[in-house]
């Protein structure tokens, strides 16, 4: 299969920002046991500016553009160099590619994507995507920002044409009820179609250092589906989840692409 995996901030990071050693290295792995399985991995990661946060010992994360960006900068250097150590290990080669709004709105620049990624994949890379945080700001409007990486995951699934989009996030699926709330939430398996009653479901987002909520995933959901490619939610501090979803196991939130109903 080819497969796009997108890992929130919450999976990577502590609350500090700094990065979550033992859950990093068990994805990582896990990812690699993929590839070497025969799948085509693609990986969109957020986390830039939650490891820049840590690694300039920042209190939390910034309110303000120009601080955002600069944790940014100096984060996206240490994801890079962490993936790169951590995939290497297993003789895997990354390959990264940040994006502004632009590369996948714009039809030209967006063929030269697809055409990129793919060749990517046909020479045994692992792509590691993410926006382009250190430019791309959320005050200069829709048109120029993608905001969030749920929705820049799904995009790019659907630019490679991909089997399955994989959501790793701090919560394991999407529920009847807020499962911090109310103790009798139940985890929906499989979401059929996308109906007002589902995006009701949406909460609010967890993490502090995150920017994404169970809203931005429907909405990522939505993008996935629409082009006919299944798409789980299920939780990142589960590594071996992998396996299971390779093997066809029911696992977190399954929503199914409409040409697969």
């Amino acid at each position: 299969m080819r497969i796009v995996i997108k890992i929130g901030t919450s999976t990577l990071t502590h609350q500090t920002g700094r990065l979550n050693i033992r859950q990093t290295e068990e994805l990582c792995r896990a990812m690699s046991d993929l590839k070497n399985a025969g799948h085509e991995v693609i990986l969109v990661s957020s986390g830039a500016i939650g490891m820049g946060v840590g690694k300039l010992n920042l209190p939390g994360r910034p309110s303000d553009m120009p601080t955002k960006q600069a944790a940014a900068a100096v984060g996206q250097c240490e994801l890079m160099y962490t993936y790169d150590r951590l995939f290497g290990a297993y003789n895997h080669t990354v390959a990264q590619v940040l994006l502004t709004a632009e590369d996948v709105r714009e039809p030209h620049r967006s063929a030269n994507l697809r055409t990129t990624l793919k060749r990517l994949l046909e020479l045994g890379a692992l792509p590691v995507i993410n926006e382009n945080d250190a430019v791309a700001t959320d005050e200069i409007g829709v048109h120029t920002t993608i905001g969030e990486n749920d929705s820049l995951s799904a995009i790019v699934a659907v630019l490679v044409d991909a089997d399955l989009l994989v959501l790793l996030s701090d919560i394991d699926g999407l529920y009847t009820k807020d499962p911090h709330v109310y103790p009798d939430a139940e985890l929906i398996s499989v979401v059929e179609e996308i109906t007002p009653e589902i995006k009701d479901l949406a909460g609010e987002k967890g993490s502090p250092l995150a920017s994404g909520g169970m809203s931005t995933k429907l909405s990522a959901a939505e993008i996935a589906t629409n082009a006919g490619t299944d798409m789980i939610i299920t939780n990142g501090s589960r590594p071996g989840c992998l396996y299971d979803i390779a093997e066809g196991k029911g696992v977190g939130t399954r929503f199914l692409g409409k040409r697969r109903k």
